[in-house]
């Protein structure tokens, strides 16, 4: 089980220490373990703080999120809540999230880098404010956007794509777990929830699920590239080939 100082939670979740704070004070998140005068946070903690967020992202209230999530607590040991929360909280990519100066943005963009970008960048999360910087939740991502930059297209363009990128990919991942639901979780009625008993197998496929979702992903844009790329490919050789013909040149 990872352990993490109050600093790397915030930079690993890409929320800030602040929020983290106001999360415990309201009772959101649990204290962490204490080690002297260090605060240690685990999984579990990381688990829960991506659920707090998720919920406070899709509208609700800090009361309404502590009445849930003290049902789900209701009645259940220590084990059973640990147990599936520290299975959510294992980091299912190596894209971690991290921090970076407008100086650096400006460097990669340069004159790109304009205000309307900027807030287009945070209304798509593709950054977030954290003081005089950003946090970055995809590196992977923000170095992809760079790499099609560098080729031409416009940064305005990257951006418009990264939305609508997002948006499909969440339909793909959706239908992919939803599979999951229907035929695992579903079937237990919409109350229920693991027992102690239980909580091995379920959290064993949460910890499955991750990869096998990214695995059809990425298996899926590599056989989509390799027909994408020469179809592009084949299409400017064809409208050079008939260009010669109506010409008369020949191809040299």
């Amino acid at each position: 089980m990872a352990e993490y100082r109050i600093d790397d939670l915030a930079r690993v979740s890409g929320t800030t220490v602040r929020n983290i704070r106001v999360y415990q004070d309201r009772g959101l998140l649990p204290a962490p373990i204490r080690r002297g005068r260090t605060a240690i946070y685990t999984d579990a903690h990381l688990s829960r703080l991506r659920l707090v967020t998720n919920m406070l992202g899709r509208g609700y209230a800090f009361a309404q999120i502590g009445e849930m999530l003290a049902a789900w607590e209701s009645g259940r040991s220590l084990a059973d809540v640990l147990g599936l929360e520290e299975a959510m909280g294992v980091p299912w990519s190596s894209d971690v999230p991290t921090t970076i100066t407008v100086r650096e943005l400006r460097r990669l963009f340069g004159k790109q880098l304009t205000v309307a970008n900027t807030r287009k960048a945070l209304e798509l999360d593709l950054l977030r404010r954290q003081g005089t910087s950003f946090v970055v939740p995809s590196p992977q991502l923000l170095a992809a956007g760079y790499e099609l930059v560098k080729l031409g297209v416009p940064l305005d363009e990257v951006l418009e794509l990264a939305g609508v990128l997002q948006h499909e990919v969440d339909h793909v991942a959706g239908l992919l777990v939803g599979l999951v639901r229907q035929y695992v979780l579903d079937p237990k009625g919409a109350d229920w929830l693991p027992s102690g008993a239980e909580v091995p197998y379920y959290a064993d496929v949460l910890r499955r699920l991750p990869p096998v979702v990214i695995s059809a992903l990425t298996a899926a844009v590599a056989r989509s590239t390799a027909r994408v790329i020469p179809d592009m490919v084949g299409d400017r050789l064809e409208a050079l080939i008939k260009r010669t013909a109506v010409s008369g040149d020949k191809l040299s």
